[in-house]
């Protein structure tokens, strides 16, 4: 799925951008700024919007009011994760402890992800896209597929599969003193998660229902249909345009699992040093030089999954592991 070389042309350096696509010193430290209370705004409202569903679909108390909530509690995991994300890359609070804690406290303890076993691998993963130490090669390798080997997948998300294999590892991990210390920290999270849940609804079975089981299920599809369209059918490269999708982005898309400008993958990995809400900015220069060429550029998710499921028979040596 590499486009040619001439959806890629050579136009690095720019006046205003390095070799590397990184933006010259002046422009990149206006880039790279990190704006704390925005960010400070962000976590509360993930919380408040949180509270809001579980309490509204226990309130209504009907079959439909739970069942939307946990449909709608899928992008509000989309934001924990990706809010995570931005911590692990320093980039949640310019004050790095500060940062640390309320990303392992705050958000990745919620979000059921040991940050620091999560921000040593996917820094593996931007020093080399489908390198020896790429940790999600599972879900990228084998695209195109078949529509029905995609489907395949998404169906064992949908179901909890997947899910269940996730979250076993974090009770496994208790048997070993160094387990314990990595996931011991999530869990007791998750056990205040289940007492706020419980006190925010009135309902013992708010945290399982609209917490736990959308983790489990809707947001098992919400990542991997996001990650196969960062990264999907594509190869180990110096150029980042060949590792790394463009979509177009859209409101729906946004709203439902590519908030906070996470969209904007490619520029995030030509630069990781950049804030999530710096990114549409950054982008825009690397536009702008001729770096990403409107041929690069895939009109919408939905035409990009379609791409991937291009294929007539499925590729050898493709894993339903992930």
């Amino acid at each position: 799925m590499v486009l040619p070389e001439q959806f890629r042309p050579s136009v690095l350096p720019t006046d205003r951008l390095l070799e590397s696509g990184k933006a010259i010193p002046a422009i990149r430290s206006e880039l790279r700024r990190i704006p704390n209370g925005k960010n400070a705004v962000s976590v509360i409202m993930v919380y408040g919007w949180t509270a809001v569903i579980a309490i509204s679909a226990v309130g209504i108390s009907t079959w439909w009011s739970w069942l939307l909530g946990v449909v709608l509690m899928g992008p509000m995991h989309a934001r924990f994760a990706i809010l995570m994300h931005e911590s692990a890359h320093k980039l949640l609070f310019s004050n790095r402890r500060a940062n640390d804690l309320i990303g392992k406290w705050v958000i990745a303890g919620p979000a059921l992800v040991p940050i620091a076993l999560y921000r040593r691998s996917h820094f593996a993963h931007h020093r080399e896209e489908f390198g020896p130490e790429e940790p999600d090669i599972a879900f990228y390798k084998g695209y195109p597929t078949t529509t029905a080997a995609l489907r395949r997948r998404l169906f064992r998300d949908a179901i909890g599969i997947s899910g269940v294999k996730n979250l076993t590892p974090l009770f496994k991990a208790l048997k070993t003193a160094p387990g314990r210390k990595i996931a011991g920290p999530i869990l007791l999270v998750q056990a205040v998660m289940v007492v706020a849940f419980w006190a925010v609804t009135g309902s013992p079975f708010a945290y399982l229902g609209l917490w736990l089981l959308p983790w489990l299920t809707q947001w098992r599809v919400l990542n991997r249909l996001r990650a196969i369209a960062e990264h999907g059918g594509l190869i180990a490269s110096s150029d980042r345009r060949a590792t790394t999708h463009d979509v177009t982005q859209h409101l729906i898309a946004r709203f439902w699992f590519v908030p906070y400008n996470t969209g904007w993958h490619l520029a995030h990995h030509v630069d990781m040093g950049i804030p999530f809400r710096n990114l549409p900015r950054y982008y825009q220069e690397l536009k702008a030089a001729g770096y990403i060429t409107s041929g690069l550029t895939y009109p919408s998710y939905l035409a990009l999954w379609r791409a991937e499921t291009s294929a007539t028979v499925e590729p050898n040596g493709i894993s339903d592991a992930a």
